[in-house]
C-alpha cells in the first residue's frame, strides 16, 4: 500500500474509532468557522445523480436554548409525536439484540435499574434536550425525490458526523427529534416541502459525565458481508 494511502487509512480509522454518540455536553460552543468546514467536508458526499437533497438548519446560541427548551415542553405534551418518515413498526432478531444492548449499557453506565422507570424516562427525554448541546442541525429531504434521497442523506450525515470529529467535535445523531416534525418546521419556518430525517446535536463532550462512559459494539465484517 502506498504511504499515502497508509496515512489516509489510518486518519479514517481513528475518526471512525473515537467517533461516539455523545450524551452530555458542555455549554461552550463550536466556532463558525469549524461548523463551516464541517459543513464543507459533508457537502461533498457523494448522491445518486448529484442531486445532494440535503438541507440542514443549524441552531447556535439563543436559538438552541429557545428550541431546545419549546421541544421539551412539545415532548412532554405530546409524547407519541408524528414524524414525517415511519419510524420501524419493531425491531426483532440481532437488530432487537443490538438495541437491547445498547440501553442496558447505557442505563448501567448511569446506575440506573431496569424496573426505575421515571429515572429511565428522565434519560430518555434528554433526546429533546439535545444533551445539552450548544448546537443542533435539523437535516431534511425533499418530498418530492423519494425514498432514495433518504440513502442520499443518510450518508451525509454520517459525512457530517467523521467531519466533526476530525475538527474535535463531538455529535449525536438523532431520529428522535423527526418524532416531532410538524413542530419542528414550524419553529425553524421549514416549508412543507420539506421532510425531516433526523437532528444532529453537537459540540464538545462532557467526558466526565458517566453517560459518555460506555461505548456500543459494532458487528464484525463477517457479519455484515458476504465475499463471493
Amino acid at each position: 500500500m502506498p504511504r499515502d494511502a497508509t496515512i489516509a487509512v489510518d486518519v479514517l480509522t481513528t475518526l471512525s474509532a473515537e467517533r461516539f454518540t455523545c450524551r452530555a455536553y458542555r455549554s461552550d460552543p463550536v466556532p463558525e468557522d469549524i461548523i463551516q468546514g464541517i459543513l464543507q467536508i459533508a457537502g461533498k458526499t457523494a448522491s445518486w445523480c448529484n442531486v445532494q437533497p440535503w438541507q440542514v438548519v443549524i441552531a447556535s446560541g439563543e436559538t438552541t436554548e429557545r428550541f431546545r427548551e419549546a421541544l421539551t415542553a412539545q415532548a412532554h405534551a405530546d409524547p407519541e409525536g408524528a414524524p414525517d418518515i415511519p419510524f420501524p413498526p419493531g425491531h426483532h432478531g440481532i437488530y432487537k439484540a443490538r438495541r437491547q444492548e445498547t440501553g442496558y449499557r447505557l442505563y448501567a453506565a448511569l446506575g440506573i435499574a431496569r424496573e426505575d422507570r421515571e429515572r429511565r424516562l428522565s434519560q430518555s427525554l434528554e433526546n429533546f434536550r439535545l444533551f445539552g448541546a450548544p448546537h443542533v442541525a435539523i437535516v431534511t429531504v425533499p418530498a418530492e425525490i423519494g425514498p432514495y434521497a433518504l440513502a442520499d442523506c443518510g450518508s451525509f450525515v454520517g459525512s457530517f458526523l467523521l467531519a466533526a470529529r476530525a475538527f474535535g467535535v463531538d455529535t449525536t445523531p438523532q431520529a428522535a427529534l423527526a418524532q416531532h416534525s410538524a413542530f419542528i418546521r414550524d419553529f425553524f419556518d421549514i416549508p412543507d416541502t420539506q421532510k425531516v430525517l433526523c437532528g444532529i446535536s453537537f459540540g464538545y463532550a462532557d467526558r466526565d459525565d458517566p453517560a459518555n462512559g460506555f461505548r456500543t459494539s459494532r458487528a464484525s465484517s463477517e457479519e455484515i458481508a458476504r465475499l463471493v
